[in-house]
């Protein structure tokens, strides 16, 4: 029997409920959360409760992640690093969805009540978070800022920044995707993510460094697994054996952080 409803205490309290996916829009999951309050809100339920939560981000999970982490020595190497660039050029999603062969559905019953629900919070979510967490005047550059610097994650990549030097790009409305981390210390490392809505194209690890030899460039290529499908295994082991997962509610939180140095280096003071 399926049962619906639009009550989450509902879904949550239920019995026959062992996980909740949360997979909408950015204004009630993504990042975890659009400012820090409620960030320590779901921290403060996951104490409070039997249930726990981890944050979905997928990018931590590929194999040439795990792989670049380890290139570089491990996550204590971080405060070692040198430069750290993103780069994420994203197209409209529509575009790689439309090709992907899974048969997208598009759906339009939605409710006026639930379009201005949307509205509502995303304004009141972004408003929380600059004016009283970043002392940010609200004009619409702003929030447009802040709203990409959410959709990046950047600290969920490395963790919290002791980098020297950081260079971040965006860009949107073209068909084309292509988003990267690289990472200068004595080599560069590259990790290199193609989109994740065509199911199966690799994400793979680029290294650049000088060895005895000369001057060498590697691409490694550990696996066609991709990144959503090893985030639901680790996602298992975490339910099913309480094996400990490295995408908290306390990592994910960092990101917050990232965005409020970001804001207020670059100018956005109100």
């Amino acid at each position: 029997m399926v049962s619906i409803t639009t009550e989450p205490q509902t879904l949550c309290a239920s019995p026959d409920v062992d996980v909740v996916f949360v997979i909408n829009s950015d204004e009630y999951h993504k990042p975890l959360a659009l400012n820090v309050r409620d960030i320590e809100r779901i921290k403060s339920a996951e104490r409070n409760s039997n249930g726990k939560a981890m944050v979905g981000y997928m990018r931590r999970h590929a194999a040439a992640f795990v792989d670049g982490v380890k290139e570089i020595g491990g996550m204590d190497q971080v405060i070692d690093i040198q430069t750290d660039r993103s780069q994420d050029i994203i197209g409209p999603n529509s575009a790689f969805v439309s090709q992907s062969g899974t048969f997208p559905k598009r759906f339009t019953d939605i409710s006026p009540e639930d379009t201005e629900d949307k509205t509502t919070r995303a304004t009141e979510l972004v408003r929380q978070a600059l004016e009283s967490e970043c002392g940010v005047a609200i004009t619409k550059s702003f929030t447009t800022m802040w709203r990409i610097l959410g959709g990046l994650a950047l600290g969920a990549n490395l963790g919290y920044p002791f980098w020297k030097w950081v260079n971040i790009e965006t860009l949107a409305d073209i068909v084309s995707s292509n988003n990267h981390k690289s990472i200068v210390q004595n080599k560069s490392v590259r990790i290199q993510y193609d989109t994740p809505y065509v199911k199966g194209l690799p994400t793979t690890l680029h290294i650049c460094e000088k060895d005895d030899d000369g001057y060498r460039e590697t691409i490694i290529r550990r696996t066609y697994e991709d990144p959503y499908t090893l985030q639901l295994k680790e996602l298992y082991d975490w339910a099913v054996h309480g094996t400990p997962v490295k995408t908290t509610a306390e990592d994910a939180e960092l990101d917050s952080h990232i965005c409020q140095m970001i804001m207020k280096a670059g100018g956005y003071n109100a």
